[in-house]
């Protein structure tokens, strides 16, 4: 077998080698599937085939870290949205407080003065 392997095209030829010998190259339909893999995310191959699934490993590993800082992220800003809404809800509360003891004083001197006029008709 050849020392290394750059490129899909190299492995297909190396297999058509082996099978004109009358073997085969250990491990084909996967190696073939890395390589693909690795080239589609323009990973370099090492030209192994150990080499490349150890460097698979890692791309795969790369990516599943990243997915769970996302994660931890999302989880993160939506806690900050919720602890952002419990802060808000006091202040509104306190708000629509005020503006009830407005409108309810408000109304109760109007009833009252209008008690006090009505007591003075005769």
């Amino acid at each position: 077998m050849a020392d290394k392997v750059k490129s899909i095209e190299e492995l297909e030829q190396l297999r058509a080698a082996a099978a004109a010998q009358g073997t085969t190259v250990p491990n084909y339909s996967e190696w073939s599937q890395i390589m693909q893999e690795l080239n589609e995310l323009g990973v370099e191959t090492t030209g192994s085939y150990e080499g490349d699934r150890a460097k698979m490993q890692e791309v795969q590993q790369a990516v599943e870290d990243y997915i769970r800082e996302a994660q931890i992220e999302q989880a993160a800003e939506e806690t900050k949205k919720q602890n952002q809404k419990v802060k808000e809800l006091p202040e509104t509360d306190s708000e629509q407080t005020v503006k009830a003891n407005v409108a309810n004083a408000t109304s109760s001197q109007l009833i009252a003065d209008y008690m006090k006029i009505y007591h003075l008709l005769p």
